[in-house]
């Protein structure tokens, strides 16, 4: 019975699991060579947003155990970024006030990047990656490969089995410029 108490909950494990997937995905070198991504702390933690966004999307309409791992990756990812911004020197006092501010744009950003990926509007989620990834307001040909590439990812991601990544296994497609 004590085992069974202590024994980490499967959408707890199967949440970290598809966290560490997704950051690893984040951080492959094509998105930053070939589509132009700047290997900056803010250019990456916009690519962490994308793909959470992506994975969010793909357990959003999945029912229960779905909604559980969506929160059980966003609390993941949410944590990391707490961890983050003590590792680079935001004082405790200073730490809940910045989440806030971060969260309110991680919302946002999720938000809009499913709104665009429902209704296939590739040109308004080029737009919204030129601003937010790319630091511009002008669609560039590199934000409209980024979403090229979160669109492939979205259906790619759509196929995949929801029993798998309710185990935490989710294949991430390669990345083509």
């Amino acid at each position: 019975m004590l085992e069974r108490l202590f024994r980490p909950r499967q959408a707890r494990v199967a949440g970290e699991a598809l966290y560490a997937g997704l950051v690893d995905q984040a951080r492959r070198p094509e998105l930053y060579r070939e589509l132009g991504v700047d290997d900056r702390i803010d250019a990456r933690f916009e690519l962490y947003v994308l793909h959470l966004s992506l994975l969010l999307a793909r357990l959003k309409t999945e029912g229960e155990a779905a909604a559980e791992l969506g929160q059980v990756v966003f609390d993941t990812f949410v944590g990391a970024l707490d961890d983050s911004l003590r590792e680079l020197g935001v004082g405790d006092l200073s730490v809940a006030k910045k989440m806030r501010k971060l969260g309110e744009a991680v919302y946002g950003r999720i938000l809009g990047y499913q709104r665009a990926l429902e209704a296939s509007d590739r040109e308004a989620l080029a737009s919204l990656l030129a601003r937010a990834v790319y630091g511009d307001e002008a669609r560039s040909a590199e934000s409209v490969q980024l979403a090229d590439y979160a669109i492939n990812t979205h259906l790619a991601l759509s196929d995949q089995r929801l029993d798998d990544i309710l185990r935490g296994r989710l294949a991430w497609p390669g990345v083509t410029a």
